[in-house]
């Protein structure tokens, strides 16, 4: 039999918004992916792009950091074959660099601002289209639909990605294959080559296309800065500078040979700004979603109204320390006031009520700026700290919110289900261990454990400077000296790597299976 208690993952309901995903405590796939994309310390993706920011250094000083992910993003994509099903946005193109279609720092700086970000459940595919999300809106563009469960690839996929010398029915050809028409093809390459000014081809990377000096390294495919479709109009009013329409290499001119292909029908409907976002985000969300055909992706993930957030049960001096947050969206001129319940495991301590607790403390945390363009301003954060009787533990919790508005209280109970924790046998210590930059010793208790326990962990860890794609790791805990027993718990310590983003901790005890998750962020806010 196995049992498990998961870390720091709790929702309860969603906006009424058609295809959204509903979440049920716990689910630490989708409870990451919500973090990441609406809470600004949870992913680099969510503000290193803001206000289409340049990349800077000696290496790109025009070139930003919302092109470089765009362009990151498609070259991982277009390894799609829609006819067998694979290839697609699987994280493959960090085994691609050697490939000749992908020169340029750009796509390691890329992965690199990607690295911390996966875990255990969520994928650095994952973790790439948030990239593009939120490159898009950081440079003045629509709201794309996020959807999450993609899978990495653990190798190279094929050499496919368009090649600008290459003939229309080379191109035609090679879209057909990722699964776009000529018409589809038109509209991607005008929507990835909107970023203008931001964007462009570097010299240094394609000598043959760059043929002119450019001041800053990179012949821009617009005047302007930011997500629009001048590159549409500039193209229409034979005012372009972009270098794969008009440059001095006839031979590289493949956005005149794609952009003309239909007469230019197409780009005379990008001409209107509504359509040209529109499309955009229509075929931007396409391509994140082009992933081989073994993957389900999940519905489309938006804000919480209520989620609970950095569960954590462990002894302390006599009980157990029981700490839990539950995120609410912030609601303009209400003083909400938020009662946490829970029921006992064993014996009759609580209530047919169940035992309560008050917050202990409120505090207000930024939405990301996706976030904000859907209504959210920001999230309160009602915290709670309850002592949990050792003898008769704790089975399941719920919260009760009074708006103070005259309206009635409503409870939060994870879709009517409760909070279920399954177990307390193996508990994970926030207090006994120790996360620095000198090393990582983590601490799980096992309850009443009279014979040796078996514990493990696998642990997510960052990967390197060169390949930034997440490993994993096995590590043994063995009986902690420095920590002897106490509450009835036996204490278990490893030393981890300071790589390690997320642990799963695994025990076998008296032939039962328990299992908890511990990701980074509790680790780290212990």
């Amino acid at each position: 039999m196995r049992r498990s208690f998961l870390l720091c993952l709790a929702s309860t309901s969603v906006p009424l918004v058609l295809g959204a995903a509903v979440f049920n405590w716990p689910d630490p796939r989708l409870d990451t992916l919500d973090d990441q994309l609406y809470r600004p310390f949870f992913s680099a993706a969510s503000r290193l792009a803001l206000n289409c920011t340049a990349r800077g250094g000696l290496t790109d000083t025009n070139a930003t950091v919302a092109a470089q992910w765009l362009r990151l993003a498609y070259h991982d994509v277009a390894t799609h074959n829609s006819t067998t099903g694979t290839g697609g946005l699987d994280a493959s193109i960090a085994y691609e660099f050697n490939h000749l279609q992908n020169v340029g720092v750009g796509m390691l700086e890329s992965l690199l601002d990607f690295a911390t970000a996966p875990n255990e459940y969520v994928s650095m595919a994952d973790v790439i289209a948030q990239g593009v999300i939120h490159a898009v809106i950081d440079c003045g563009g629509p709201i794309i639909p996020y959807r999450g469960g993609r899978v990495d690839a653990t190798e190279a996929g094929p050499e496919t990605v368009p090649e600008p010398q290459q003939d229309l029915a080379s191109h035609i050809a090679s879209f057909q294959a990722q699964g776009f028409n000529q018409t589809e093809m038109i509209t991607l390459v005008a929507c990835g080559h909107s970023l203008g000014e931001s964007s462009g081809v570097r010299k240094v990377d394609f000598p043959l296309i760059v043929t002119e000096n450019a001041s800053t390294g990179i012949q821009n495919f617009a005047s302007t800065l930011g997500f629009d479709n001048t590159v549409v109009t500039e193209y229409l009013d034979s005012t372009t500078d972009n270098v794969l329409v008009v440059g001095t290499n006839i031979s590289t001119r493949s956005d005149l040979r794609i952009f003309s292909s239909d007469a230019n029908v197409t780009m005379q409907r990008l001409a209107s700004p509504d359509t040209f976002n529109e499309v955009c985000a229509d075929l931007i969300g396409r391509m994140i979603d082009t992933v081989p055909s073994t993957v389900t992706l999940t519905d489309v993930i938006e804000p919480f109204d209520f989620k609970v957030w950095n569960t954590m049960l462990f002894p302390r001096g006599g009980s157990l320390a029981f700490l839990a947050t539950l995120r609410i969206i912030t609601a303009p001129g209400l003083s909400r006031t938020v009662t946490m319940f829970w029921t006992s495991r064993t014996g009759t301590f609580c209530p047919a009520g169940g035992c309560s607790a008050q917050a202990f403390e409120v505090t207000t945390s930024d939405s990301t700026l996706l976030g904000q363009l859907k209504g959210i301003p920001s999230f309160d954060l009602h915290s709670f700290n309850p002592s949990i009787d050792l003898a008769t533990s704790i089975s399941s919790f719920w919260f009760e919110v009074n708006n103070n508005d005259g309206s009635t209280p409503f409870i939060v109970d994870n879709n009517g289900a409760n909070y279920i924790i399954e177990q307390d046998v193996l508990l994970f210590d926030p207090r006994r261990s120790n996360f620095s930059t000198g090393g990582t010793t983590m601490v799980v208790g096992v309850k009443d454990s009279s014979t040796n326990a078996n514990v493990t962990a696998l642990s997510t860890l960052t990967g390197s400077t060169t390949l930034p794609l997440p490993s994993r790791d096995t590590v043994v805990f063995e009986v902690d000296a420095t920590n002897p027993p106490a509450d009835g718990y036996t204490f278990y310590a490893a030393t981890l790597s300071r790589k390690a983003i997320s642990n799963s901790i695994h025990a076998t005890i008296n032939g039962t299976a328990y299992s908890l998750w511990v990701p980074f962020t509790s680790a780290a806010g212990a």
